[in-house]
């Protein structure tokens, strides 16, 4: 056993892949206050907060992350939430994804006799909620869409891999994915919060920014701490092995019944729908941000790390359902539920108490 890393054999042994992700950030955190696990979290950049849960890998580098996973010990099992974004999908993005999940598996295998399970993340994007409209709600046994698509690839590969192997994997697919995240742009909620502050600051009222069919359609998310309880309850069952799962808060709404409880909230005025480009316009808002930062005393994340503006684009010019059958896992024995509309609310709360919205 290393002794810098201090694993306890006793108990089961976790890497979380990823682990400075919206998705990852929150696994981490969860498993690090349960008792019967000891947990690292692997990421290129150790961020300053608990800088002793993590270990740096660069999950191209095969060599590297061998060498790494031998100081772990026996690690037990694999929470896989890494990804690496490209601006389209592109044969790089294919390779490069699949290869840091080939890199851990084949090092967890070679350094530890008690690998367990690999739990792997997707999301609607394997239903192509990315192309347009699509078969709702939608199942985990659905076909494929044309690809390309990394999901289907990494997927493939643990299919493959493991055959014969006494490890097991689970493969769970949330959706849009709200919590917090510092310096992680990519959660739908900080996108709100900062788009939001700022149009008050201008004094203007809360418009929603995307298209009037997104305003009007159905559209789920997964709350982060929520699939950290899930993805753990997926983790160690039997019966989940070399099964997939949809997951999200279990509720539907549509953004034109949050939105005046949004402006609300932040004591705005609420005005109608008013398409805009936040990928353009929201850039040119810097200086309001930084006068801000500095006028409310806020943590000083760079702007650019504030909020994810072509995400924001994406979800709010998706003018098509997006919802993912949960039957299944409830069927299987993860029957807890969040309540969407509160969570939001729950979340701009944490923003304000994190000082990271005025």
């Amino acid at each position: 056993m290393d002794k810098e890393v201090g694993f306890v054999m006793s108990k089961k042994t976790a890497i979380v892949v990823g682990a400075t992700g919206i998705i990852g950030s929150y696994l981490l955190d969860h498993l690090s206050k349960l008792d019967d696990w000891n947990v690292k979290g692997i990421a290129r950049n150790i961020p300053r907060k608990h800088p002793e849960r993590y270990i740096s890998m660069d999950l191209l580098d095969a060599r590297g992350v061998k060498e790494k996973f031998h100081t772990l010990g026996d690690v037990t099992h694999i929470f896989y939430a890494a990804y690496q974004d490209y601006p389209s999908l592109t044969k790089e993005q294919i390779e490069v994804n699949t290869s840091m999940l080939e890199n851990i598996v084949k090092a967890a295998e070679e350094s530890s006799d008690a690998l367990e399970r690999v739990v792997l993340m997707q999301g609607a994007k394997v239903y192509g909620a990315h192309l347009g409209k699509f078969k709702t709600p939608a199942k985990e046994s659905d076909p494929r869409h044309l690809p390309p698509n990394f999901y289907y690839n990494q997927e493939d590969f643990l299919r493959e891999h493991q055959k014969g192997k006494s490890w097991s994997w689970t493969i769970l697919r949330p959706d849009l994915v709200a919590g917090i995240s510092i310096g992680n742009p990519m959660s739908i909620a900080m996108v709100i919060a900062v788009y939001a502050s700022i149009s008050k600051e201008l004094d203007l009222p809360l418009r929603f920014p995307g298209k009037e069919g997104a305003y009007h359609a159905l559209v789920q998310v997964t709350d982060a701490e929520l699939l950290a309880r899930a993805s753990v309850w997926a983790a160690v069952q039997s019966h989940t092995a070399l099964e997939v799962f949809n997951i999200t808060n279990g509720d539907l709404f549509r953004w034109e019944q949050l939105w005046p409880k949004f402006a609300a909230y932040f004591d705005m005025d609420y005005a109608p729908v008013q398409t805009i480009s936040l990928s353009e316009m929201m850039p040119l808002q810097k200086d309001t941000w930084n006068t801000m930062v500095e006028k409310y005393r806020l943590q000083p994340v760079p702007y650019t790390k504030a909020a994810a503006w072509p995400f924001g684009d994406f979800i709010f010019g998706s003018e098509y359902d997006v919802i993912s059958d949960t039957t299944k896992i409830k069927q299987y024995g993860f029957h807890e539920v969040i309540d969407s509309e509160k969570r939001f609310l729950e979340l701009f709360d944490e923003f304000k108490n994190e000082k990271l919205i005025p």
